[in-house]
């Protein structure tokens, strides 16, 4: 009987194609998760090609590869300029991310990822951050459970939701899964019922990593630390990080503000390499449904 992957990515071949690999060029894998992405990048990265992986999670130091042109880091992907300094790297040729959830932590019941299990209300990335699904629950004011809601989950009933939140929790603090569950049920029609839980879940989840956050810091660093010509792949789940990396593939503004030069060309530091986003064929969702969800952008400097 053959174990589970940890993790199979989306659009594998069409991202690491859309990094235009340079045998001896230097590559930045900001989420490594199980390898996938990186063991391709090393696949096609000559004798002196070198290769940088970020992880903030415990788990995928289980994953690391043995190879002397692979670099380790265990820190969030934030940090990614300062620990690129710390190995004497100035610029690089490529940089990947691979922005959703890895299977791995969805099939993992104890870290609260998904309200298929009971467990605790957890959803960190990085199981030593204090702040956990349940602290924001328990802790954040109304008016800040609703903007939760509305801004990550894009929830037109978020206020009633932080309202009863807000009752319930002076009765009992919320601590499992199908606790905070019931008291949601009410909120959500059958048939829509998994589709708005999702939504929750996404939402306390980009509020405890700061995922939204994170992505801005990546997208302004990458200016800095790529060479010219070097590129980003990134990988999107959610319309939320989808809109930020497009805006700033186009404009290199979040906004998507558009600025031109005299002449009236685009002033914008980087150029999408496409302009049509990527997504799975039939095929590789048939193979791995998660895959349904990704769109693939790419900009070079």
């Amino acid at each position: 009987m053959s174990e589970t992957p940890y993790h199979i990515p989306a659009l594998l071949h069409e991202t690491i194609d859309g990094l235009n690999i340079k045998p001896d060029g230097i590559y930045v894998d900001v989420t490594f998760g199980g390898g996938g992405h990186s063991r391709e990048i090393l696949n096609r990265l000559g004798p002196k090609g070198r290769l940088f992986a970020f992880d903030q999670d415990l788990d995928a130091i289980a994953n690391i590869i043995n190879d002397p042109r692979f670099t380790f880091v265990r820190s969030n992907f934030r940090f990614m300029k300062n620990f690129l300094q710390y190995h004497n790297v100035e610029k690089v040729d490529g940089i990947l991310a691979d922005l959703g959830v890895s299977s791995h932590h969805f099939d993992e019941e104890e870290r609260g990822f998904s309200f298929r299990f009971d467990g605790a209300l957890d959803m960190r990335m990085n199981t030593k951050s204090q702040i956990t699904a349940a602290s924001i629950l328990n802790n954040y004011t109304e008016e800040q459970l609703a903007d939760v809601f509305y801004l990550y989950g894009e929830l037109h009933n978020s206020r009633k939701i932080a309202r009863t939140i807000a009752q319930q929790r002076q009765k009992a603090p919320f601590e499992t899964i199908f606790q905070f569950l019931e008291v949601l049920k009410p909120y959500f029609a059958r048939e829509k019922e998994k589709k708005d839980m999702a939504r929750v879940f996404q939402a306390l989840r980009i509020e405890v990593n700061k995922e939204m956050e994170v992505l801005r810091c990546l997208l302004n660093q990458t200016i800095e630390m790529l060479n010219d010509e070097g590129r980003i792949a990134i990988l999107t789940y959610h319309s939320l990080e989808d809109r930020l990396v497009k805006n700033f593939f186009k404009a290199g503004n979040f906004g998507g503000k558009i600025e031109k030069d005299f002449y009236g060309n685009i002033i914008a530091p980087l150029q999408p390499v496409n302009n049509k986003v990527i997504v799975a064929t039939d095929e590789e969702i048939a193979e791995n449904p998660r895959a349904r969800s990704a769109k693939l952008r790419i900009a070079e400097k």
